[in-house]
């Protein structure tokens, strides 16, 4: 574990991804997917943006340890500086369930404000998709994400940024049918 933690501070092939997978895989390697969790928070931006990189690529059964750290993701995206790595945060954090008291407003906010954003297209799209899930619940924050999402300005979308906004109102329609 310690030579693929020096790796992470430079490029890191296809092999030492999977490498780290199947060295932090199953339950018995709790404590080395918390030492690789621990080094997100690095000075080192490539080390920490590395260390999110490999949790992107974890399967299934090895993310749902991630879920206990949702709000310490959303801390940490909050204050995140680092382009790259606010990306990566929202990725682990689409692949949390999210239920109906799983709101976090300050979280919420973001997420709505970015929408609209000159963030890069990537995380606009993911946090167009967090600020759905948060919203489902409730009519008036649907109501409040529907106007956020009138706000686009569909001939300038990417076509991400299109397509995201296409399959949420898609299952905008879908939740009300069913309401």
């Amino acid at each position: 574990m310690e030579r693929l933690f020096g790796k992470l501070g430079g490029r890191l092939s296809k092999t030492d991804i999977f490498e780290a997978c199947r060295m932090t895989q199953g339950e018995r390697n709790n404590d080395r997917k918390e030492a690789l969790y621990q080094m997100i928070d690095n000075p080192d931006i490539k080390i920490g943006y590395n260390a999110l990189w490999i949790f992107t690529h974890f399967a299934l059964s090895d993310n749902e340890w991630l879920y206990d750290k949702r709000n310490d993701l959303i801390d940490k995206l909050l204050i995140c500086r680092h382009t790259g790595k606010t990306r990566l945060l929202l990725t682990l954090l689409e692949r949390q369930p999210i239920g109906i008291d799983d709101i976090r407003t300050d979280y919420l906010n973001f997420c709505l404000s970015n929408i609209n954003s000159t963030e890069p297209y990537a995380i606009r799209a993911l946090c167009m998709k967090q600020a759905y899930a948060q919203c489902r619940f409730y009519p008036e924050l649907l109501e409040e994400f529907t106007d956020v999402l009138g706000l686009m300005d569909c001939s300038q979308l990417s076509s991400g940024i299109a397509t995201a906004r296409r399959n949420i109102l898609r299952q905008m329609a879908r939740l009300d049918g069913h309401a």
